[in-house]
């Protein structure tokens, strides 16, 4: 890259801690940021920290984070070559990216085509499948009868899992373990799906009793590059959202881990892609198999665990990459080190999980060696009552993960959050749970508890 720059000046279609990320990785590319806000956020920390800010509506997503004419706008009059969208909100939204392209500003995420092929679940299986990923076949709900679907429900065996085609961040699904709640089920997702996404399309897959999460961090360019770095363990989930991420897994074989990862480059060039992304995977601890489930085509909240442990930023390579820069890091220059673990901090209630927004009257985050925060929160600042509770996330790197262990709950212990609840204690609990530490769970533990 020498001195080049890949941009001059760059918009952060989002906010939070994500916001934050985008511009620190930013700055040190020698990038300007402009940050767009609601006035809900007028005084978030993306805002104080941005070169430029402009208010693109009131809080409801729907008329600012979710306004496309808007973002577009404030680009424009900006000067903005490019548009990073986060997480969440556009980032894996077709008609966003394809409307950047029009406006010729830079899209910094992966081709239209991607989005859209691998954005649809059922899609995204027959295209895993032609690149020789194993898949948990899916009935296709939409296309059937209900006659039909009883039938094939039979045949493949409870329980299953119902989910809309273009869900995500754990909604849209539901476990089915009763024939009678099959149908009622199928009717009240539809009508879910089409509110929050758009698009009523739903399939039913086969649910493993005993699974891992697993996914598969990627890294590609515009030249046909493609390198992972590694694997992330994702199985300590609450209504199938994640909880607690680490890596590596703590359960794979080398040679499981090797096969899992060969696999997901393998598919990120049959489908050509050309930004950072994410390949998702069921783990059977029963049987040792591997099953794709999705592809994630945008940076992932977890994605810090990865670079704890590889020193690579990957929202500097995502922005190069998007200027057309080729990638420099090859698959042998990636050195894995040590073990990395994630607790997302969230505002909400822990009894009911409700969230629980108001002002922060004190905030001391963590620190110490392979210690780090991602947050956009602060002492006197009031949350929101309209976004993701989502506050900060607390992450650590040791050489082991019985160290990485005693170093988050370490660091827990030293995260001070007052005026609002929060869900630390929930953490604190799973840290220490014999269970947890033994690796002795699947998807189902805080079920359990």
């Amino acid at each position: 890259m020498g001195n080049k720059k890949p941009f001059k000046k760059l918009l952060i279609a989002n906010r939070g801690e994500i916001a934050v990320r985008i511009m620190r990785s930013c700055r040190e590319l020698g990038i300007q940021t402009v940050c767009v806000h609601s006035t809900a956020d007028e005084s978030s920390l993306h805002v104080k920290l941005a070169d430029e800010s402009v208010c693109i509506g009131p809080p409801k997503p729907a008329l600012s984070y979710l306004n496309i004419p808007a973002i577009l706008s404030a680009a424009e009059i900006t000067g903005a070559e490019a548009i990073h969208p986060g997480f969440g909100f556009l980032s894996e939204n077709s008609e966003f990216a394809s409307m950047c392209e029009k406006w010729k500003i830079e899209f910094i995420g992966p081709s239209v085509e991607c989005i859209r092929s691998m954005g649809d679940k059922i899609q995204s299986k027959i295209i895993a499948k032609e690149a020789g990923l194993p898949v948990l076949e899916p009935i296709e709900v939409n296309t059937l009868s209900d006659n039909e679907i009883i039938r094939e429900v039979k045949e493949m065996g409870f329980p299953v899992l119902i989910k809309a085609s273009a869900g995500g961040g754990g909604r849209g699904m539901k476990r089915i373990d009763e024939m009678e709640d099959v149908l009622p089920s199928i009717s009240r997702l539809k009508t879910e799906a089409k509110l929050g996404f758009g698009d009523d399309t739903l399939f039913i897959e086969k649910y493993i009793t005993n699974p891992r999460h697993v996914e598969v961090q990627i890294l590609s360019d515009k030249h046909g590059n493609v390198v992972h770095l590694g694997e992330r363990d994702c199985t300590i989930q609450r209504r199938f959202q994640k909880v607690i991420e680490e890596s590596p897994c703590p359960v794979l074989s080398e040679e499981k881990r090797i096969e899992v990862c060969a696999s997901a480059v393998r598919l990120a060039k049959h489908v050509k892609y050309d930004s950072v992304g994410t390949v998702e995977y069921l783990y059977d601890q029963d049987t040792e198999k591997f099953y794709f489930m999705e592809m994630n085509t945008r940076i992932q909240v977890e994605h810090p665990v990865s670079e704890l442990r590889t020193g690579i930023d990957l929202i500097s390579e995502q922005i190069k990459s998007a200027a057309n820069f080729e990638l420099e890091i090859k698959q042998d220059d990636i050195s894995f080190y040590g073990h990395s673990m994630e607790c997302r901090i969230n505002a909400e209630d822990p009894i009911t999980s409700a969230p629980c927004p108001g002002e922060i009257v004190h905030y001391h985050r963590p620190g110490g060696i392979g210690v780090r925060v991602d947050d956009f929160i602060y002492s006197g600042y009031t949350v929101p009552p309209f976004y993701d509770s989502m506050l900060a996330k607390v992450l650590v790197h040791a050489p082991t993960r019985e160290a990485t262990l005693a170093r988050m709950e370490r660091a827990l212990e030293e995260t001070v959050i007052e005026g609002i609840k929060t869900n630390k204690d929930l953490h604190l609990s799973i840290i220490k749970d014999p269970d947890f530490r033994g690796n002795n769970y699947s998807t189902n533990f805080l079920l359990r508890k």
